[in-house]
């Protein structure tokens, strides 16, 4: 007879027992990730005053990134609870990925700082085109762009996974590689 194993013991903190935050953090560095920007529009705080400020263009660096299905397109992006991205993207279905060449680690760095100045400012000098199907800012030089409609959104622990139907796709540069991310720091391969 086969004996199943029993269920793992959690800590208060909901972790398994005996794997800490570092520990789970040390194991997980050692799993190379690729680098997107994922964009959105901020719409008017209210769309009825004319004095109000438009929209503004919102981005935050991810590396948690992946394709879920091919029939039909769909991707997925996994937000920190409670961050500005979840917040805007709970509210706003529309948004875009830039997958980033390993020559954009500046931006990489640059979205993914915390306690950052206004996006408004992190897009000033950093070439985009407007997505057709979202408006959201698709990065100039980006080794492909996709343009997503929010399905569907998980919570999952500290964390929203946030799937979404492809609107569009492109490839606008072939030319390097991929930026990635391995033991806590940007890296190219090869």
């Amino acid at each position: 007879m086969l004996k199943t194993p029993s269920p793992t013991t959690l800590t208060a903190s909901g972790h398994a027992e005996g794997v800490s935050n570092d520990e789970f953090r040390a194991a997980l560095s050692r799993l190379a990730a690729g680098v997107v920007l994922v964009t959105a529009q901020e719409p008017p705080l209210d769309p009825d005053d004319p004095t109000a400020p438009g929209v503004e263009d919102v981005g935050m660096t991810a590396t948690a990134f992946m394709s879920v299905s091919l029939d039909p397109p769909l991707v997925l992006v996994s937000l920190r609870e409670g961050s500005r991205m979840d917040d805007l993207l709970a509210e706003q279905p529309l948004w875009a990925v830039s997958v980033l060449a390993e020559s954009q680690r500046h931006i990489a760095g640059r979205f993914a700082m915390r306690g950052r100045i206004s996006d408004r400012l992190l897009f000033e000098d950093i070439p985009y085109a407007r997505g057709e199907a979202t408006n959201a800012p698709l990065v100039g030089g980006a080794l492909a762009t996709l343009e997503c409609r929010t399905e569907q959104r998980v919570a999952a622990g500290d964390h929203t996974l946030v799937i979404g139907r492809v609107l569009t796709a492109r490839v606008p540069s072939a030319e390097g590689g991929p930026l990635t991310y391995f033991r806590g720091r940007y890296r190219q391969l090869g």
